[in-house]
């Protein structure tokens, strides 16, 4: 570690402690959103400076399938064991930490989708600092469309570690995007609107914009936000993904130590990878957390092909259905006719492109 990396740590460290410090109330609101804006900028030169080309061997996967979910665990959480018996994967399975060294992909396939699933190396403290080739494995997750924590039932606190470690790693996992527009511009300073703010004035946060170097912007807040959310949106570096909670090793248990376990961390699902339990239920878990949505395309006068879907996600229109079925389809488009759930009746004509397309729809386009 350089003499500035050794100084930039002392500083956060600094700041960090007399955050710790300050008790929080009206009067220190402005102080502690200051103090926070500091760290997150300390932080984030820091970051800037120790960024690499993260691709080492094994980690360099590329994507396949419709959607891509992240296992991550502790070593020997049970990973590579899951993985083996959800996917078509090979992954070396061993009793003993941090078997798996490379990241192993394997694909899910469930319902007419197909997921691919990547088994990265035991996650442990300080990862996010790049321990245990933590940087790596935090990568892997950031670029995935879902992530599924992996907690050993023996060992519950392993779940709050992995989600510090993900949000030190700028990885917001179940959160919302904060609703902030932010307008750079040359001059002019600073013009903030907003509406009424409950978890910091206004005041603060003009203090900490400044703070994390915006001076000349026209800066928009919709809703109510934290100092965090308002330092996220600024960096502008954080990824927002979904992720589960899944409690493994649960038929290791008496049912009076799961209860206990189940009401200290609040699993979306309890499974033994070992023993196939709780897996049928964690596949259709991993389905809907992805928010599929499947499109069965059909052409005029003929049968609609039923084998394979179009695999789009919710919010979806025909606008991307087409764009998907062809990249002039767009501008050539009519209209098209769909039966299913987002129509009030089977054919329907739709005329606009941003209509909604739901789970399951037929769709046949008609372009120029």
């Amino acid at each position: 570690m350089g003499i500035n990396d050794t100084k930039l740590n002392e500083k956060i460290a600094e700041f960090e402690e007399e955050l710790r410090t300050t008790k929080y109330n009206k009067r220190t609101q402005r102080s502690v959103g200051l103090l926070k804006a500091k760290i997150a900028r300390l932080r984030d030169e820091k970051h800037k400076k120790s960024t690499a080309k993260i691709a080492a061997d094994g980690f360099a996967v590329k994507k396949t399938g419709d959607a891509t979910a992240a296992l991550i665990g502790f070593p020997s959480a049970g990973k590579s064991t899951l993985l083996n018996k959800i996917t078509d994967a090979e992954s070396r399975v061993g009793a003993y930490a941090f078997t798996t060294l490379t990241v192993i992909p394997g694909v899910l396939n469930y319902k007419k989708t197909r997921i691919q699933i990547l088994d990265v190396p035991g996650l442990i403290e300080g990862a996010s600092e790049g321990k245990g080739r933590g940087k790596e494995v935090l990568a892997a997750a950031s670029s995935a469309d879902l992530i599924i924590l992996l907690v050993d039932a023996a060992a519950p606190g392993q779940l709050q570690i992995m989600k510090n470690e993900l949000y030190a790693a700028r990885i917001r996992m179940n959160m919302k995007k904060p609703e902030i527009r932010i307008t750079k511009k040359p001059t002019g300073g600073l013009n903030l609107s907003c509406g009424n703010l409950t978890k910091m004035d206004k005041a603060t946060a003009i203090a900490m914009l400044h703070e994390l170097k915006l001076n000349n912007a026209d800066v928009v807040i919709r809703g109510d936000i934290t100092p965090d959310e308002l330092i996220d949106i600024v960096e502008g570096n954080r990824k927002y993904v979904p992720g589960i909670t899944i409690l493994n090793k649960v038929d290791l248990l008496d049912a009076n130590a799961l209860e206990r376990v189940k009401a200290q961390i609040n699993p979306d699902l309890c499974i033994s990878a070992e023993n196939n339990i709780g897996l049928d239920e964690l596949k259709e878990l991993i389905f809907k957390s992805l928010k599929f949505v499947r499109i069965y395309c059909k052409e005029a006068g003929k049968d609609a092909d039923m084998s394979e879907p179009m695999v789009l996600t919710e919010g979806a229109t025909i606008k991307n259905v087409c764009e998907k079925l062809h990249r002039d389809f767009v501008k050539r488009f009519r209209f098209a006719r769909i039966w299913g759930k987002s129509v009030k009746f089977d054919g329907q004509k739709i005329l606009k492109l941003d209509n909604k397309v739901a789970d399951e729809d037929i769709v046949e386009v008609h372009v120029d």
